[in-house]
C-alpha cells in the first residue's frame, strides 16, 4: 500500500499543507500546471500588529499567460531581505524566534532562487526536515505526463510512482473523476483539513490560515501537537 499526493508548490505554505505531506509517502509537486496569478504559489500571509500581511515573491508574467510554474521566473532579489525583515519584525516576539532563525533566515539571505518551483521546494524540503517529515518528494516532470485529461493526469501519475491510493484536497472535488482512478484500481481519500486545535499566536485573533512559519515561530517542536498527520 502506498499514499501518494499531488499537489502544486506553494510559498511558505499553511500547515495543512504539510498534514498532507505527512499523511503520504510521496508526495508530488505538480509545478507542469499552468501558473495562475493572485494564488498560492508566489505569495502567503503572516500575522502583524495590524493584521494579516502578504508576503509575495515578486514573478516574471507579463506577456507570459501560458507558462506553467515551473517555468515561472523570479523577479530581482531584493524580495528575500525585504521578507526577512517581515518576518524577523512580526516574530521576534515569539517564544521560538531564535531557534527558527537559525536555520530559516540563511534561506533567504545566503541563497538565490531563480524559479519560483525552485524556490518553493527548498523551503518546503526545509520544514519538512525541522517537522521531521520523511515522505518522499517528487516533481511532476520525473515522470512521462500524459497530454490531456486533468484527472487522467493525476491517476497516471500516481500509478507510475507505484501508489495505490491517492490523496486528494477536498477543493479537488469540483474537477476529479472518481471513476478514473477506480479504472485504474487507485483507491481515492478526500483530505479533512478540518479540526486543527487554536495554539497561542501573537496579534489579536486567532487565524488558521496563515504560513506554517507562524506556528512553527510560536510553538518550535511543538508545532506537532496542533497538525493532524504530524508525530
Amino acid at each position: 500500500m502506498k499514499k501518494v499526493a499531488i499537489l502544486q508548490s506553494n510559498y511558505i505554505p499553511w500547515k495543512g499543507y504539510f498534514d498532507m505531506i505527512a499523511a503520504v509517502d510521496e508526495f508530488i509537486l505538480y509545478d507542469d500546471m499552468q501558473y495562475t496569478r493572485r494564488d498560492w504559489r508566489n505569495r502567503n500571509q503572516i500575522k502583524t500588529p495590524q493584521g494579516v500581511q502578504w508576503l509575495t515573491v515578486p514573478v516574471l508574467v507579463k506577456g507570459k499567460y501560458h507558462q506553467k510554474i515551473r517555468e515561472t521566473e523570479i523577479n530581482g532579489a531584493e524580495w528575500a531581505a525585504a521578507h526577512w525583515k517581515a518576518l524577523a519584525q512580526n516574530y521576534r516576539r515569539a517564544t521560538h524566534y531564535e531557534e527558527i532563525a537559525a536555520w530559516l533566515q540563511p534561506l533567504y539571505t545566503e541563497e538565490s532562487f531563480s524559479h519560483i518551483s525552485q524556490l518553493n521546494r527548498r523551503f518546503i524540503e526545509a520544514i519538512c526536515n525541522y517537522l521531521a517529515i520523511e515522505t518522499v518528494i517528487t516533481s511532476s516532470w520525473d515522470y512521462p505526463l500524459l497530454e490531456e485529461g486533468k484527472t487522467e493526469r493525476l491517476a497516471d501519475l500516481c500509478r507510475q510512482s507505484g501508489g495505490t491510493e491517492y490523496i486528494s484536497g477536498p477543493a479537488a472535488k469540483d474537477y476529479v473523476d472518481e471513476r478514473v482512478f477506480a479504472d485504474n484500481g487507485i483507491e481515492l481519500t478526500w483530505f479533512n483539513y478540518g479540526g486543527y486545535p487554536e495554539y497561542q499566536q501573537l496579534w489579536g485573533e486567532f487565524t488558521h490560515g496563515v504560513t506554517i512559519l507562524d506556528l512553527l515561530f510560536n510553538c518550535g517542536k511543538e508545532a506537532p501537537r496542533y497538525m493532524r498527520y504530524v508525530s
